[in-house]
């Protein structure tokens, strides 16, 4: 008996022009977490989705428990336990738990009718054996993100599966989500389940992972304990540059105030919400999954209704019925959702950037391709947009390209105020480091930014100051100086700290 449960053997995959993968080793033992990592475009994604039968490779081979196996489909890795739960969670929102848990395997009775009895039994057997509490016959639309990718996790192991393959399991979960998934994938341990972790978020690797792979262009760089690495050694790994070469904030000279909110209040929503945001002034919102911060950015943009307050942009009263009112003031809103609010994933690269301004280019009516082509070109270089062409369409790009994207195009519109909710999720620590890098260059050319982040590392060390939501209310005003992670996440709970 091998004492891999999966191993993957000189792995080489090509698409058109690409190179994804050049003779790549990967092995997992059975109740290991080995954590793969490496910038957007490393190869990850590729490599996962031959282990899961998506894929099949042009070169090399896997072997189950020893033996080699051929992927010719996803429905013959999962025959062999090996199932993925996928960051864009799967599920069916109007059936319930136990029906998502055993769709297309719900257990019979009789004269085929489904022993719902059985199943709701079955499924809550699953649930209580990893500890998680969730009405069986509650539907998937009223559960929450977390419990949703805790039920895909429940899911995966109804259908006895050996290995799972977490994808970005953290990326829209709180710390205290964070912390109840990390037991859950203890007891998977504990069973022998053998788990395949993936994750921009480096610093989970050292609390969950066994082993670290690092990949980079199609590659593996490195495979150690992670008790034996630290996390310098591997970011150098994924870059190919040392950590103190990324991207450091620098200072910028703070202006006059450009974007006042005044006692903002949407019922049930926000209450009582006042700041200020000036000139060249990054302007950190932290807070807690569910604290009313993208709510906040909505409203000020115009997307979503307020009951009662002001917003002034320049002085002047903002009270956008539309975003395209705010945007012709001079508002910009990258949202966190960049792939159902932030982009049109079926157009090209060109037209998701010039989308903001189309009505502003417009000539006579008319509308010049050879003017967007060059706009869009103009912005694919300057931001480094990894695409063959303007006429790509972003649902080929990675993660991090996808961003640039987004801020492409409200950098296209010459923004006063530039709200960014989540700029940095599920990208790359070097592309994190270039959205830090442009952050900057934006504020030292005046426009006032107001960065949402649930990654609290990077609100403190790209924020000005700081301010904290907690259930639609701000709890906590901080100095750059004065905001530590202790005093914001005393101010996420509920205490309320102003000491800025």
């Amino acid at each position: 008996m091998s004492e891999w449960i999966l191993e993957a053997s000189a792995i080489g995959k090509s698409f058109p022009g690409v190179r994804a993968l050049d003779s790549v080793d990967f092995a997992l033992r059975g109740g290991e977490v080995h954590a793969l990592v490496g910038e957007n475009g490393a190869g990850k994604s590729t490599l996962i989705k031959i282990l899961s039968g998506v894929y099949q490779p042009d070169t090399g081979e896997i072997r189950v428990d020893g033996q080699t196996v051929t992927l010719a489909s996803a429905q013959d890795a999962q025959r062999l336990g090996i199932v993925p739960v996928h960051q864009e969670i799967h599920l069916v929102p109007l059936l319930s738990v136990a029906e998502n848990i055993f769709l297309g395997r719900q257990p019979m009775r009789g004269r085929g009718w489904i022993d719902r009895a059985g199943m709701e039994r079955q499924a809550a057997e699953i649930l209580e054996s990893l500890g998680i509490r969730v009405d069986v016959r509650a539907l998937v639309t009223d559960l929450s993100v977390a419990q949703r990718q805790m039920v895909s996790i429940a899911r995966a192991l109804s259908s006895q599966a050996r290995v799972i393959i977490l994808d970005e399991p953290t990326a829209s979960l709180s710390e205290r989500e964070t912390m109840i998934l990390f037991e859950i994938i203890r007891r998977l341990k504990e069973r022998g389940v053998a788990v395949i972790y993936i994750s921009h978020r480096l610093e989970e690797i050292f609390v969950i992972a066994d082993r670290v792979t690092v990949m980079r262009d199609g590659r593996v760089v490195g495979t150690q304990p992670v008790a034996e690495t630290r996390l310098d050694q591997i970011i150098a790994k994924m870059v190919g540059r040392q950590m103190s070469d990324l991207f450091r904030k620098q200072e910028v000279p703070i202006g006059s105030p450009i974007l006042q909110v005044d006692r903002l209040n949407a019922e049930g929503v926000l209450r009582d919400i006042s700041f200020t945001l000036h000139r060249g002034e990054i302007l950190g919102l932290a807070g807690l999954v569910g604290a009313g911060r993208t709510e906040l950015a909505r409203a000020i943009f115009g997307a979503d209704r307020y009951d009662r307050g002001s917003v002034l942009l320049e002085g002047r009263p903002l009270r956008a019925r539309h975003p395209r009112e705010a945007v012709a003031r001079g508002v910009g809103l990258a949202p966190e959702d960049r792939k159902q609010q932030g982009l049109i994933m079926g157009l090209p690269v060109a037209q998701n950037i010039t989308l903001a301004n189309l009505f502003r280019r417009q000539l006579l009516g008319f509308f010049s391709l050879r003017a967007e082509r060059q706009t869009a070109e103009t912005y694919v270089k300057r931001l480094g947009i990894r695409t063959p062409d303007v006429d790509r369409h972003v649902v080929f790009l990675s993660g991090g390209n996808q961003q640039r994207v987004v801020i492409a195009r409200w950098l296209e519109t010459r923004p006063k105020v530039l709200i960014l909710d989540e700029p940095t999720q599920g990208v790359d620590v070097g592309a994190k480091a270039e959205i830090h890098g442009l952050m900057v260059e934006l504020a030292r050319a005046g426009v006032g930014i107001l960065l949402i982040s649930s990654d609290l590392p990077e609100v403190l060390q790209m924020s000005d100051r700081v301010i904290v939501m907690h259930e639609g209310r701000i709890t906590g005003r901080f100095s750059r100086e004065q905001a530590t992670q202790e005093m914001v996440m005393r101010s996420a709970t509920g205490e309320y700290l102003e000491i800025a």
